[in-house]
């Protein structure tokens, strides 16, 4: 198995080469009530990042947790002054949390993963040789480790995005994706909940931007509790697929401007 940088050629002190490392990066992690694994998911992200970029940041967006995630954050962001805290007042969804962390990022290159830590950012090396001829690195999970009613629920999704919007790409809901700005600054997310990673993906490539995607691993759940699978969530979701579905086609009875 190749080394966690071998695509980008590894110096004799186990770094990327100044010149071929990113000049700037904005990471973020949406989380909520993730107070035993965002600790550590910053930990690894502060080891990782200064190996592929010259200069980076890390915002946590906390989307109204009750437990003790933002003051972990706090806490390391007091001895860490690339670290800072986005907090929403209540819980408004996991694509708010995406869209704030979206609109808070300060570089032109932009990545997310969860929270969770199902997803190791060192991984991140495999997104990068994809920008060249994409604006979107995206992953897909190689072997999904979660509850199979998750897994069957994640292929029902792929479905439906499919058959409404032609999108025709692996896991569309893979939270470690790597984006250009200028994908971000021409396309209006909407979404507050689930689709969000969808109508990223819908927006961009009806804008004419190209993605790529690669294999990633993903681990499970160790710590915390997840919400995806809620009922509450899934309705939303089915609600915004309409919603996103109706919007397209308002857009495509248009008549072309002169």
């Amino acid at each position: 198995m190749a080394g966690p940088f071998s695509s980008h050629g590894v110096n004799d002190s186990g770094r990327i080469p100044v010149l071929e490392r990113l000049p700037g990066i904005s990471v973020f992690f949406p989380a909520y009530n993730e107070a035993e694994n965002i600790g550590g998911l910053v930990q690894r992200a502060l080891e990782v990042l200064p190996t592929v970029a010259e200069r980076f940041e890390i915002i946590v967006v906390d989307d109204g947790s009750t437990d003790a995630t933002a003051a972990k954050v706090e806490e390391l962001a007091s001895s860490h002054p690339e670290l800072r805290l986005v907090r929403h007042n209540g819980n408004k969804g996991y694509g708010a949390a995406l869209r704030t962390g979206f609109a808070s990022a300060r570089e032109a290159i932009i990545f997310f993963t969860d929270g969770d830590g199902q997803f190791d950012i060192g991984e991140i090396d495999r997104l990068i040789p994809l920008l060249g001829p994409a604006e979107i690195a995206a992953g897909y999970r190689t072997e999904r480790r979660d509850p199979l009613y998750r897994s069957l629920n994640a292929g029902l999704f792929n479905l439906l995005i499919r058959t409404f919007f032609g999108l025709r790409h692996r896991d569309l809901n893979c939270a470690f994706k790597l984006i250009r700005r200028e994908v971000l600054d021409a396309v209006i997310l909407t979404s507050n909940g689930a689709l969000i990673n969808a109508e990223l993906l819908i927006k961009a490539r009806r804008a004419g931007f190209r993605i790529a995607q690669t294999g990633v691993s993903h681990y499970p759940r160790t710590k915390g509790t997840q919400t995806g699978a809620n009922p509450a969530v899934i309705i939303r979701m089915f609600r915004e697929v309409f919603g996103l579905w109706l919007e397209q086609k308002r857009e495509r009875a248009r008549p072309p401007r002169k």
